[in-house]
């Protein structure tokens, strides 16, 4: 079949039948839609949280009328000859705005004690598409924290219901335990009479989670995400691939995670044996360090600290010594 053109904020590219806009404008590769809920290797992802919102000022060739609203990019299939304002449009980022205000609304503002900072795909949201303040006076949804087996805790008040850990526990395992449960305001998600999630695969709803709901018990406040080194790791397992990524600190593997792609992505999942069990530098063959954006928090480690007083006590050295 005949690939489609689609042009989107003045950009043009040609792309295979069945591509949707944020597949597109990922493909062009500057400034794409955000995403908070859709996850390229899971299935049935997207249309949730509704942050990649994107004006069709033309449908296609054969039909140049614009679309009458605003259309969520991750769903939304291209057309030969469409054209798309994503950045571009005022209507589109006054939109996003909205949405992370709403995102906000409920969010707890703990981000100083949150495991998630520096990582924090909400987090860098709110800066870019953000208020500084908030309209809203209500008081917030609150919970419990929920145990979730020996290695997961789930903080429900920072859960934004994106359904990525469903998906990946639906796609990964034969006996998924949780799920959302009740409607409107009071949805959450549960584990409906507090099974514990104990499959060998459980560990990627974490790394699959865009805020701090769903964190790692064995890392929680040992120790900020820029202070620790993140290197490529390897090794031989035979429930997964064994490609993980080991967050370094003074030569003790403090953690082990999945590798993302440049979305934010999981595309090689891992067992909970590499993410969990192993933790010595001698259980990973170390690589390269890992690659992270120039724009991520996570880069101050990459350079020296200049000034040697007292006060700075930090570990911040340069990552590939």
């Amino acid at each position: 079949m005949n690939n489609l053109k689609v042009t989107i904020d003045g950009k043009s590219i040609e792309v295979p039948p069945g591509t949707t806009i944020l597949q597109a404008a990922r493909m062009i590769g500057e400034n794409y839609p955000p995403a908070m809920c859709y996850y390229t290797p899971l299935k049935e992802t997207g249309g949730k949280c509704r942050v990649c919102l994107v004006k069709v000022t033309q449908g296609s060739e054969a039909n140049p009328r614009p679309m009458p609203k605003l259309v969520a990019s991750c769903l939304t299939r291209v057309e030969h000859g469409m054209v798309i304002e994503n950045e571009t449009s005022p209507e589109v980022l006054e939109a996003r705005k909205g949405v992370v205000e709403f995102l906000l609304i409920n969010h707890p503002l703990d981000c100083p004690v949150c495991d998630q900072a520096g990582e924090c795909d909400l987090q860098n949201l709110s800066y870019k598409h953000g208020t500084e303040s908030t309209r809203y006076e209500e008081g917030r949804r609150e919970f419990d924290k929920i145990d979730l087996g020996e290695n997961i805790q789930l903080h429900m008040t920072r859960c934004i219901l994106c359904y990525r850990c469903v998906y990946t526990a639906d796609q990964l395992t034969n006996k998924r335990v949780h799920g959302v449960i009740n409607r409107g305001d009071v949805s959450e998600i549960s584990t409906y009479i507090q099974n514990a999630i104990d499959n060998d695969f459980s560990g990627n709803i974490i790394d699959v989670c865009p805020v701090g709901a769903l964190t790692d018990k064995k890392y929680r406040f040992k120790q900020r995400v820029w202070f620790s080194k993140p290197f490529y790791a390897h090794r031989e397992c035979d429930k997964c691939k064994g490609e993980a990524v080991a967050w370094v600190k003074n030569n003790d593997v403090i953690r082990v995670t999945a590798r993302k792609n440049k979305f934010g992505e999981v595309l090689d999942f891992i067992c909970n044996n590499c993410r969990f069990e192993h933790k010595n530098m001698n259980d990973w063959t170390i690589g390269e360090p890992y690659e992270m954006d120039n724009d991520s928090v996570i880069t101050t480690n990459k350079y020296k600290v200049l000034d040697h007083s007292p006060a700075v006590n930090v570990d911040a050295k340069f990552v590939s010594e």
